[in-house]
This record gives structure tokens, sequence and C-alpha cells, in this order.
């Protein structure tokens, strides 16, 4: 089964996997089969809400027609990074200008830094494709495995465990051979944990070349720090 077609134009990367279903946790997501998948950075100031229309002027103006699930960044696509491994294909954006705090220590202060109305954001975007066929449920446990790896690693990186705009899409490729699960201890897993660590890691590089990647709120221009508790409660049969 032949390996997905990377390509980017105007600011658009395509990901082309003839005939995969996809599942996306982007804007106007969820299942849906396309010949591809996409990564759309956008100007600053950006602030249109047609994004249906806005993507497919964009997809038209890098010469793509193959539909498929997009999603949006911040982030220039110079600073893509691409990790393979097995049967799985791994592409991401990494920006952090709008980190997401998750204070796990119980004394931490409430922080909310820049605008959150107005800001410009960052996001880390991931696209990840396999060539082996996944059940609809399996593709789901892929897309947990894909978002646990991003936090682990930007954890290890900046102290945060994502961004306010983060987003995913994972395909598979139904004429492939079958695989039953993709959670972390499959092949299917590893390769994708694998590969989402690098692949950040090198988008990160990329976009923060000057060392000066922020590691606090602080430090960035834009985030939010879910400071507030929730009420526990105890479950009986």
């Amino acid at each position: 089964m032949s390996e997905p077609d990377l390509t980017e134009r105007a600011g658009v990367l395509r990901m082309r996997h003839p005939g995969a279903r996809w599942l996306s946790a982007g804007w106007n997501g969820g299942f849906v089969e396309g010949d591809a998948a996409y990564n759309v950075s956008v100007p600053t100031g950006f602030d249109r809400t047609d994004l249906d229309a806005y993507v497919r002027e964009r997809r038209r103006e890098a010469g793509f027609d193959a539909d498929g699930p997009a999603l949006l960044t911040g982030v220039a696509m110079r600073h893509a990074r691409g990790a393979k491994s097995g049967p799985v294909t791994v592409v991401v954006t990494a920006g952090v200008s709008n980190p997401a705090a998750l204070p796990t220590t119980g004394d931490e202060t409430a922080t909310l830094a820049g605008d959150v109305g107005e800001y410009d954001p960052g996001t880390v975007n991931v696209l990840l494709a396999t060539t082996v066929a996944l059940s609809d449920g399996a593709l789901a446990s892929l897309l947990g495995v894909v978002v646990e790896a991003k936090t682990a690693t930007l954890l290890a990186e900046t102290g945060f465990t994502g961004t306010t705009t983060d987003a995913a899409v994972v395909g598979c490729r139904p004429a492939g051979e079958p695989e039953p699960f993709a959670g972390s201890g499959t092949p299917v897993g590893a390769a994708a944990r694998a590969c989402v660590r690098d692949a950040l890691r090198a988008s990160l590089r990329s976009r923060y070349s000057d060392g000066e990647l922020p590691t606090s709120l602080a430090d960035a221009e834009y985030g939010v720090s879910t400071d507030h508790a929730a009420e526990v409660f105890r479950v009986d049969g």
C-alpha cells in the first residue's frame, strides 16, 4: 500500500492519501472520507468565520482539488516537520503563543495573559495517515494516542499540556491490511507516538530557532491557566 504524499503550496500543506477515512478533531470535525487532509496557514489578524468557503478558496489558490478535512494555524508552513515510522506518517506545525496550562499541585495562581478575544493563535496541529485499515473505534483510539503523545512532548519541552487551539486529524486506508487495535501498545500506536514526538520537537526547534520558546504563561503572548477546582464525588453502585 502506497504511503501518503505530502505537498505544500501557497501556505497550504496537503497530505494526499487516496481512499482514506479520516477522523478530525478540528472545526467541522468527525469522520469523513476523502483523498487528502490539509493544514492551512492563516495570516495575522485572521477573522473569517466562513471557514468552509475559506478553505475551498485557499485550496483553489494552491491548486489542490481533493476533498478532505482541514486544520487552520497561525504558524507558517515553513515550520512544518514530518516523521515516518512503519505504517505511519505524521506532519506537525507547532506554535505556543497561546499556551494552556493545567496546574496539578493545587497552589497555582490563576493566570490569564493577553486578551483571549483578540489573539493570533499559534496552535499545535497534527496530521497523521496510516496505510493500515482501522475500524472507527480503532481510529478514535489512534486519535487519543496522538493527543497523548502531543501532550507528553509539550510537557517535556515547555511545561504546558497544549495550546488553546490544538487540533489533530488521523486517517487510515480501508483497503489496507486490517489492524484491530491502535492503542499505545500496538505497532500502529507505538509508531504514532514516536512520529508525533519527533515531528513536534522538530517543528518547535524550527519555529523557535532563536531559543525563545515560552516555558511559562508570563513568557507567552497569550494563554490560559485552568486553576479552578472541580467538585469530586464518589460513585456508588
